[in-house]
């Protein structure tokens, strides 16, 4: 028995070490393909847009049409995170906090916009909206437009970063339970009460999460919001139909340029993303051990 339990440790040991023998092979690789996919076409694009020195790469940036490309992105993110923010908070409540008739085709409808196509979900506002669609004649008797124009673009934008916050908020708030909602509302709290001071503050790092996950997609969509944009240039162009317009034009400088300034805002996101992301999980293994 004694012969067994001491062969024991030293077939563990040996089996360990026999795992981390394919540990810096793996770790090489992870780092070619990082570098590979990653790092190089970001320095190649760092590199073409200072290319023809810093005079032409500011140029390229605040020429009125990069100008109006970047405002229209801005506000398109503006107005569409915040109406994401809203209804992922409000389904997300929805969904972990309740049992009602027709849960799982609610869970199901949020994550729709990962299995559709962003140009067919444009194809669809164009169908329903534009001149010749379902709605086309009521809109222009009532001199509405929303295909070619901001409101298309919000919609189109809203309807692809549907998920971000609802499926980031869904888990952590099912995780969580219910229990201290239910002890405020004992103590007399209502609703807007119990949600400010217990429901909030336990979610608030995991909604910034998926607010920066929403941010990031509403930036660089470009499938669904091309086709509703019509492509008018400054003034339904965001940053990356701007980068495409340049780029087909052979204005090479100018659309990496304006291109470096989409990745710099993502560089902020991911900065942003990282520090909800470690607090999350910091949250997250307090949760478990407790």
């Amino acid at each position: 028995m004694s012969s067994q339990s001491s062969a024991l440790p030293s077939s563990n040991h040996r089996l360990r070490r026999r795992n981390n023998s394919g540990k810096p092979l793996l770790i090489m690789a992870a780092w070619m393909v990082f570098g590979l996919f990653l790092l190089l076409p970001l320095g190649v694009v760092v590199s073409a847009a200072l290319k023809q020195g810093w005079a032409v790469f500011i140029s390229a940036i605040f020429e009125p049409d990069a100008l109006s490309a970047l405002q229209l992105t801005l506000l398109a993110v503006g107005i569409s995170v915040p109406l994401n923010l809203v209804f992922g908070v409000c389904a997300a409540w929805a969904v972990s906090k309740y049992e009602f008739r027709g849960k799982s085709l609610l869970v199901t409808l949020i994550d729709l916009p990962f299995s559709v196509s962003p140009v067919i979900a444009g194809l669809i506002y164009v169908l329903l909206f534009g001149a010749q669609g379902f709605f086309g004649e009521w809109l222009q008797a009532r001199n509405i437009q929303i295909v070619f124009a901001l409101p298309g673009i919000i919609l189109a934008t809203v309807f692809v970063t549907v998920p971000f916050v609802a499926r980031e908020l869904i888990p952590l708030m099912q995780q969580q339970g219910t229990q201290e909602e239910e002890a405020a509302r004992l103590l007399g709290a209502n609703g807007l009460q119990m949600f400010w001071h217990v429901t909030l503050p336990n979610i608030k790092w995991g909604l910034i999460y998926g607010v920066v996950l929403c941010t990031a997609r509403a930036m660089g969509e470009f499938g669904a919001v091309s086709v509703v944009s019509g492509h008018i240039r400054g003034y339904t162009n965001t940053l990356p139909l701007h980068v495409e317009i340049l780029y087909n034009e052979y204005n090479h400088v100018a659309a990496f340029s304006v291109a470096s300034l989409l990745l710099l805002l993502a560089l902020i996101i991911l900065l942003l993303k990282q520090l909800s992301e470690q607090r999350l999980n910091h949250l997250k293994h307090v949760a478990n051990e407790n």
